[in-house]
């Protein structure tokens, strides 16, 4: 009787060397090529499993991903579909997320459903509510400090993003002036928040003297929405008439990148020492991937998560299942990166 045939131990072998045979010369990486950010270690881990991310304790909550979805939009319908699929994501993944500008909503409950995501990234992952600073000083102005409250309240959020957008709010057409200085703003608004606070820029990042100020305050986080992302300074010149964009062009020019802002801020630590009150960053602008993102929080002195919105926002737009695979396409780009890459 003849006895079975043994199975075959590798059956994709065939096609596999094939394909190996006909992709080499496409697959050559000239050493100019290589990322100089990383030593790759590749006898020192094993495959991660899925799921393996270590936990991370964020703005009084746990996150499973350190990853942050930066604030986008509000007020159509559209925005309504973009802000419910991100927030399912983020409880798919373990994500906190930032809310648009909630400005809106301060007197009127008509755009809320497009901002009301609560139910939907559930209660154990942060959600904060977004109010620029020239909203907040008129409020304060006014002594109305509690309809802030009122809307963290509505929107079931953990706290409130104050954004920082003089140049944005300078070169809009219908933009607000502010009547004083920002951190005189934000510092009128820690005496009387019941709520915390984080404080971000909107596309051009902050300079050393702004980080430094702010990090001596209690905020809850910092976001350094750092040039090399979506620039609203420019956004709004793009909205404005030809001669207006000609003349101030140049101020889209100016900011700072992420790995600047990183490196300010970790000497800027340093140098303050127990002065340094914020616990926790969020590092967005210009982060095009989880290599970037990886990047920059294995940078930071201060426990960091990265923050995107461009690259959530091109997947958010319609069902959810693009955004459900682009997102666990960058978790497991994290893993990978967390078990073979080293900073150098």
């Amino acid at each position: 009787m003849k006895p079975d045939a043994t199975p075959d131990p590798d059956p994709t072998a065939v096609s596999r060397k094939k394909d190996h045979i006909e992709l080499a010369f496409k697959s050559q990486v000239e050493a100019g090529a290589l990322d100089p950010r990383f030593n790759y270690e590749p006898a020192l881990a094993a495959h991660p499993k899925p799921g393996s991310l270590p936990p991370l304790p964020f703005l009084g909550k746990t996150l499973r991903t350190p990853v942050w979805v930066s604030s986008m939009t509000g007020g159509t319908e559209l925005a309504r579909t973009i802000n419910q699929n991100l927030a399912r994501a983020c409880a798919e993944f373990g994500m906190g997320m930032g809310l648009g500008s909630c400005r809106q909503l301060l007197y009127s409950d008509e755009h809320l459903p497009d901002f009301d995501v609560r139910d939907h990234i559930g209660p154990d992952l942060p959600l904060f509510a977004n109010l620029g600073v020239a909203q907040v000083e008129t409020l304060l102005d006014r002594n109305e400090s509690a309809v802030i409250s009122q809307l963290v309240r509505r929107l079931r959020a953990d706290g409130l993003i104050i954004h920082l957008n003089p140049l944005q709010e300078a070169m809009q057409p219908e933009g607000d002036q502010y009547q004083r200085p920002a951190l005189d703003t934000i510092r009128a608004l820690l005496d009387v928040a019941d709520y915390p606070v984080i404080v971000k820029e909107v596309g051009q990042g902050m300079g050393p003297a702004t980080l430094r100020a702010l990090l001596q305050l209690p905020l809850a986080a910092l976001e350094f929405a750092a040039a090399g992302g979506t620039n609203f300074a420019k956004l709004e010149l793009l909205r404005s008439d030809p001669m207006k964009q000609q003349i101030f062009e140049n101020f889209a020019r100016v900011g700072h990148t992420a790995v600047e802002m990183a490196e300010l801020t970790n000497q800027s630590k340093v140098e303050l020492g127990k002065k340094c009150r914020v616990g926790n960053l969020i590092i967005s602008g210009g982060v095009r991937d989880f290599m970037d993102g990886y990047y920059l929080i294995r940078k930071s002195a201060i426990p960091a998560v990265y923050g995107q919105a461009s690259g959530f926002l091109k997947h958010a737009q319609g069902d959810y299942a693009p955004l459900q695979a682009y997102v666990a396409a960058q978790v497991r780009g994290l893993e990978l990166a967390f078990a073979f890459l080293q900073l150098r």
